[in-house]
């Protein structure tokens, strides 16, 4: 498959990248993350084996689309999904501490 990361192409395929991780030790995930094999690797580890770039040219966006498109499982950043879940209002976490349907506020 041919994808652009940091503005240049590259061919890769699924099994061109099993065999490029092989014996890569992942490196501890604080964002956007990969699984390839058994492993659960930081999106821009996987990036700068497979493109041979310093990781501050690419996202990790760019790489997990690649990995999507690949069949590979993505993970996105936990920080970034935890902002974007709105916290309980104190009425609604009230109501989930008693086991109760949480009340609208709004009407």
């Amino acid at each position: 498959m041919r994808c652009v990361i940091a503005r240049y192409p590259f061919d890769l395929s699924r099994n061109g990248v099993l065999a490029s991780m092989k014996g890569i030790t992942p490196e501890p995930v604080t964002g956007s993350s990969v699984t390839i094999g058994r492993h659960r690797y930081p999106a821009k580890q996987v990036g700068r084996v497979l493109t041979g770039q310093d990781p501050r040219d690419f996202s990790a966006g760019e790489v997990t689309r690649a990995m999507a498109r690949l069949g590979f499982t993505c993970h996105e950043d936990p920080a970034a999904v935890a902002a974007a879940t709105p916290a309980p209002t104190p009425l609604q976490a009230a109501s989930q501490l008693f086991g109760t349907a949480a009340i609208r506020e709004d009407g």
